[in-house]
Formats: C-alpha cells, sequence, structure tokens
C-alpha cells in the first residue's frame, strides 16, 4: 500500500474540558475562486471559480467509492444523468489505516476519475460516527477502548464513540485536517471539491443520551455559559420549540442541565446536541484551517413527537441548531437527510435566515424530479442530492426496473431543464423573484405575488381529464415577462390592486436557453394556451417555458 507521511502545516491549540473541545483556529488563505458561501441579495449562495453554483447531485451508496475500479464506469453514467456534483464518502479507516500514516491513493483516484467527466465532488468525512454508529473509525481506534471510550446504555458499552473524549476527538481532528491540508494541495486549482460533510448523521441511537461515567458527570454540572450566553443573545430568533422550553423553565441563564431545560428526553437531546456539537465543529475548525472549504453537517430526521433515541439524539434536528451554532461557527450548514412525506415543512423548518437549505440525502425518481423544483424554487437551495444514485445504473439492482427506468428518466429531465435553467434561476434567487410548488389532489393550486401581481398556478385541465399531479417553478425576468419550468400545471395572472390594469397573455414560447440566451421553439395559442386564458404545462414532460404579459383596462 502506498502511504504517504503528512506533517500539518497548520497549528491547532486545543484545550478540553469535561463538557466539550474548545478550540482555536486561523484559517488558511486559499486560492482565489476557492468554492465558497457568499451572502447575495435575499439568500446564500455557493460561490464557484467567482460563480453562483447550483449542486444538480447524488450521493452514491456508501461502499460504491471504495474501489476506483468499481467507480470507473459509473461516473460516465452519472454524467449522463445530468449530475454536476456526486456525493461520495472518504472514510477515516481508509485514509488513516494506522495511526500517523495517511494514504491519498482513493482520494486522488477519484478526482482524477470526476474531473474526466467533468463533474464536482462533495467529500463525506466518514470517521467517528456515520448512522448515529461508529463503524467507519481505524481498527487501532475500535481495539482501544481505554483511550477512545464508547458510549454506555443500560449499564453496558455500545458501538457509538462518545464525544467526551478528547483523545477521540484529537485523532478524528488530526486525520481530517490531514485529509484537507492534501486536497488544498492536489485541488486549490482545479476546485473539483466544492463542500465537504463532517461526520455524518450523529447521535446516540438506542437510548436519549450517553450514560458513560463522563457523561454522567458531565450532566450533573453546570451548562456551559457560552449556551446561555447564546440563548439569551438569540432569544428572539431561536428555534420556537427550544424557547418555549427554555421559557417554561424560567429562561435561567446559570444551572445544572434539568434546572435549565427540565427533567426530560428533550434535555438529554440538547445535552447530547451540545457535546456532539462541540466535538463535530472542533473537527471541523482544524480542517477549515488547513483549506477553507465550505462545511455542513446532516441530520437524520425524527418526527416532531417521535422520542431522541429512535433518531439520532443530539444530531442538528430543527429544534437544536441553535446549541449547535452556540457551540462554534466552523460548520456553515445545517442539512436535512429529507425522506420524510412532508417534504416542504421540512424544507421550511430549515431554510432559516442564518442557515441556507441545501438536501444532501432525499428520495430520488419521479418524487425526487418534482422535489427538486420546489426546493430550488421556493427555498432557494443551493443543492439537491438522492441517496442511492448509482442504484438505477445497474439493471440487476432492482426487481422493477420498468419503474426504476421511468424514475431515471424523470430525474434526468429535471436536472437537465434545472442545468439549462441555472443562471436565470440563480439570479433570481438572488433577487427573490422567483417560487416552486408542488400540486396534487390535496393542493391542487396555490398562489404567488410578485411585483403586485397574483401568479395563481394550479393543476392542468386537459379536455375534462385534470392531471394527478404538477410541479415546477415561475421566476420573474422583468416587469412583463416571466420564465416557467416544470410540467402538469397551469397559471394565471391578476392584478393584486383590483383598481390597476388588468393583465393577460401577451407570448407564450416555448425553447431553451443557450450561453444565457433565450432561443424560441413553438409559439403556443389556441389549446396550448386554452385560447389564451391560460399559461399551460405539458403533463408528460418537464419544459422551459416563457410568458409575456399585457396590461389594459
Amino acid at each position: 500500500m502506498n502511504y504517504q507521511r503528512f506533517s500539518l502545516s497548520v497549528a491547532l491549540l486545543l484545550s478540553c474540558s469535561a463538557t466539550g473541545i474548545a478550540y482555536a483556529q486561523s484559517p488558511a488563505p486559499s486560492a482565489a475562486g476557492t468554492p465558497r458561501l457568499e451572502q447575495r441579495g435575499q439568500t446564500t449562495q455557493l460561490m464557484v471559480d467567482g460563480k453562483p453554483y447550483l449542486m444538480l447531485a447524488g450521493e452514491l451508496h456508501n461502499s460504491s467509492s471504495s474501489s476506483l475500479d468499481y467507480m470507473k464506469p459509473e461516473w460516465q453514467k452519472l454524467a449522463a444523468m445530468g449530475l454536476n456534483t456526486v456525493l461520495t464518502p472518504v472514510s477515516w479507516e481508509l485514509v488513516e489505516p494506522t495511526e500517523g500514516h495517511y494514504d491519498f491513493t482513493l482520494v486522488d483516484g477519484l478526482l482524477a476519475q470526476a474531473r474526466e467527466q467533468h463533474l464536482h465532488i462533495v467529500f463525506l468525512w466518514l470517521a467517528a460516527w456515520k448512522n448515529g454508529m461508529s463503524s467507519y473509525p481505524p481498527v487501532w481506534v475500535k481495539q482501544d477502548t481505554q483511550r477512545f471510550p464508547r458510549v454506555f446504555e443500560n449499564g453496558n458499552p455500545v458501538t457509538i464513540l462518545s464525544t467526551l473524549a478528547p483523545a477521540t476527538a484529537e485523532a478524528d481532528g488530526h486525520a481530517f485536517a490531514a485529509l484537507m491540508a492534501h486536497l488544498r494541495e492536489v485541488d486549490a486549482q482545479d476546485h473539483t471539491v466544492l463542500m465537504v460533510q463532517v461526520e455524518n448523521e450523529v447521535g446516540i441511537l438506542g437510548a436519549s443520551r450517553d450514560h458513560s461515567a463522563a457523561a454522567e458527570r458531565a450532566f450533573a454540572g453546570p451548562v456551559p455559559a457560552e449556551l446561555t450566553r447564546y440563548l439569551a443573545a438569540h432569544h428572539e430568533m431561536l428555534n420556537p420549540e427550544l424557547r418555549t422550553l427554555w421559557e417554561q423553565h424560567g429562561a435561567k441563564t446559570s444551572g445544572t442541565w434539568t434546572e435549565i431545560f427540565g427533567d426530560s428526553a428533550r434535555t438529554d437531546e440538547i445535552f447530547m446536541a451540545w457535546n456532539y456539537a462541540r466535538y463535530v465543529q472542533s473537527v471541523a475548525a482544524r480542517g477549515k484551517a488547513a483549506y477553507s472549504l465550505p462545511m455542513y453537517v446532516n441530520a437524520w430526521l425524527g418526527g416532531r413527537d417521535t422520542p431522541p433515541g429512535n433518531y439520532p439524539s443530539g444530531g442538528p434536528q430543527p429544534r437544536v441548531i441553535d446549541v449547535w451554532k452556540a457551540a462554534g461557527s466552523a460548520i456553515d450548514i445545517y442539512s436535512p437527510d429529507l425522506y420524510a412525506s412532508d417534504f416542504a415543512d421540512w424544507c421550511s423548518r430549515y431554510h432559516r435566515p442564518d442557515n441556507p437549505l441545501f438536501i444532501p440525502e432525499t428520495v430520488g425518481g419521479v418524487a425526487g424530479a418534482a422535489n427538486v423544483f420546489y426546493a430550488v424554487g421556493e427555498h432557494a437551495a443551493m443543492g439537491f442530492s438522492p441517496f442511492g444514485i448509482d442504484a438505477g445504473l445497474h439493471s440487476d439492482a432492482w426487481p422493477d426496473m420498468e419503474s426504476v427506468t421511468k424514475g431515471v428518466a424523470a430525474l434526468t429531465n429535471s436536472y437537465q431543464v434545472l442545468a439549462e435553467l441555472a443562471p436565470q434561476l440563480l439570479a433570481a434567487q438572488s433577487s427573490g423573484d422567483v417560487h416552486g410548488f408542488l400540486l396534487d389532489k390535496s393542493h391542487p393550486e396555490v398562489d404567488f405575488v410578485m411585483h403586485g401581481i397574483t401568479v395563481h398556478v394550479s393543476l392542468d385541465q386537459v379536455f375534462g381529464y385534470h392531471a394527478e399531479s404538477g410541479y415546477g417553478l415561475i421566476l420573474q425576468e422583468g416587469a412583463d415577462t416571466f420564465i416557467g419550468a416544470g410540467k402538469g400545471f397551469r397559471v394565471s395572472f391578476t392584478p393584486r390592486d383590483p383598481s390597476a390594469a388588468w393583465v393577460g397573455l401577451a407570448s407564450i414560447e416555448e425553447g431553451h436557453y443557450r450561453n444565457g440566451q433565450w432561443i424560441p421553439g413553438r409559439r403556443l395559442n389556441g389549446d396550448e394556451n386554452d385560447q389564451g386564458n391560460n399559461w399551460r404545462f405539458d403533463p408528460l414532460q418537464a419544459k422551459i417555458e416563457r410568458a409575456t404579459i399585457y396590461r389594459y383596462h
């Protein structure tokens, strides 16, 4: 095996306590054009080579990228699906198989393969935790339970590394910093890697909190002042669930965990959130000091009434994002792994003024083809990434290949449309002049107000036949021009002010964008625009259309 000795060029001072890890960082300067997050108008966007970038992505299955031979034929297929970005694991056990010896052969090979297809990468650092468990640390970490202690549940250790172990955070952070320093060395000019996920779906499974001796001492001790100061300083902006729980117990700024938050599983979750956040923020900070790329953490979602421990307790659920923010600033985005049916509600819970929306894991296929329009249109999502994107590439992977093929085609159609529209869409996200929607029989219509005009969107009706579902987005270019994309819906316009001029459809064109310029196709009229009454979208395939309105009295 080809090992590389790696010495870090950036020193980081760490001081450890029973309640977490304190850190200081001095981010290393990066080359011009390095991927970064930037506030642009009404939203935060990912900037790549100085331009806003929309990630039309997919995440590989967990083990796919552990073999370069396995991945070699996959990249061309991924590019053909319309992806511009691939999310792929890079695991601690393969990067540092023996302590202090780093092997980046796999990392370099993945970068080379992605570049051949002009694809970008988001690396997932699977280290201390993945899906709440600890299966990805190297064997030398797993077997040394004295140096790297485990979580205790019901009096016994489980396969979860404890957050309250300074040696674990030190070893994890050191390996992550080595990875990031290597990426800076080999990718600072190409910018193949756009972002990095730190750990994966962290939290305690099987119990609401760690009951090891160190955790018991910390839980019985005072809540750290950094957390209570943050709660007090951000009182009005806190997640409503967290704020209500804190206020119900007197909004105290000092005391034990149960004195400040009460004696419940929700308090256990807040305690674990603080400790996971301190750990993950420290690891991320060490990585950023080596190469300052945007970094995020993802959450295995739990229902509003689901007890913590049934999902990973302490992960960045909406109710504890503020706890994570109080613990540090190295993590830029808190992201949902969004498989829940109430897609729109979860998007709204994660899209906050201080947290842009990025969806690193979600369903693909026909559902994903619809959801991506809503996410990027209504919540200015900077990226969308169905999980297991490579599964549909193998004809023997599923018994029902007809539905898989249909799903791949639908997602590819959506990605191709959005890629074509990306410059206009990103500009509209910045100005706030875009809305996305999901329509079905239970939610057949929606209204938006855009510059004084009510835009009414509804399921389309063709000769008495009502579409079962529809999806898309509408963005405004100038006072009288609108761009629509999607399928299965119709649009009408009315003035919001009854005394204003009425609005009619001057023209509707289907067409394409080429190098940012609109190339018109058919002029749609007659049955295709309901005799001038509605702007209509094909129920069979997502398309781009351009509508111009006129005003009259």
